[in-house]
């Protein structure tokens, strides 16, 4: 267990006092906390149960495929196909914190079943990585122009207790960072397990739009019970 003080940095936002939910919300490659946080208001959870967004640091390390240069990311990327070649070890190890975020909202008398884990492009891969393997249930798993890192290690790695997680995974049509047959393959992949996946498309780049937003915002409405 990742211990409170190793713990990433947290920008925090609540919907009102006394939250009884919780959505840990993972940014993307060279980017930070704040990259999310401004839409917690877009997101219509007027009369949803109060809710505590959580939106993590990823830690400052060299980024292979940028040349080397020092950037937030949750693990290395090693090839622009993203999956020929994988930083297991980076991936594994942001697990751990993530699993620590989970367990820091449990503390705060938060289960895990009011726990959405939600991302953006490599946060969506963790997100992805993290909740399938956690081993208890979690209210639900948002992917964002995303994909599903160590994929050949998925089915033998996935937890029984979150088969039945709803998830919701969009993606921009014209995506030149994470192309679209990489969110499909994903896709193919969750459904093939069984697992119970919304799909969305935009006609969008590698970015976030108003009508993606709505849903997001339907999708937690719909999850976030009391």
């Amino acid at each position: 267990m990742t211990a409170a003080t190793d713990l990433p940095a947290c920008i925090e936002m609540q919907t009102a006092a006394a939250p009884t939910h919780a959505v840990i919300w993972l940014h993307g490659l060279g980017a930070d906390g704040n990259d999310f946080a401004p839409i917690v208001p877009e997101l219509g959870l007027q009369g949803a149960p109060a809710v505590r967004f959580v939106f993590p640091h990823a830690p400052v390390m060299p980024v292979t495929i940028n040349g080397g240069m020092p950037m937030r990311a949750w693990y290395d990327i090693l090839v622009t196909d993203l999956v020929r070649r994988e930083d297991e070890a980076g991936v594994r190890r942001s697990e751990t914190v993530i699993r620590g975020l989970i367990a820091r909202e449990n503390a705060r008398g938060i289960p895990a079943s009011r726990i959405v884990l939600a991302g953006f492009s490599q946060g969506c891969a963790m997100a992805l990585h993290t909740g399938l393997r956690y081993p208890e249930r979690l209210a639900g798993l948002i992917g964002l122009s995303g994909y599903l890192p160590l994929a050949a290690s998925f089915e033998t790695e996935r937890a029984p207790a979150n088969a039945e997680t709803p998830i919701l995974l969009a993606h921009g049509t014209y995506d030149p960072v994470v192309a679209l047959p990489r969110a499909e393959a994903a896709l193919a992949q969750l459904r093939a397990a069984g697992h119970p996946v919304q799909w969305q498309t935009y006609p969008m780049p590698h970015a976030v739009c108003p009508q993606e937003i709505a849903d997001i915002g339907a999708f937690l409405r719909r999850v976030l019970v009391p």
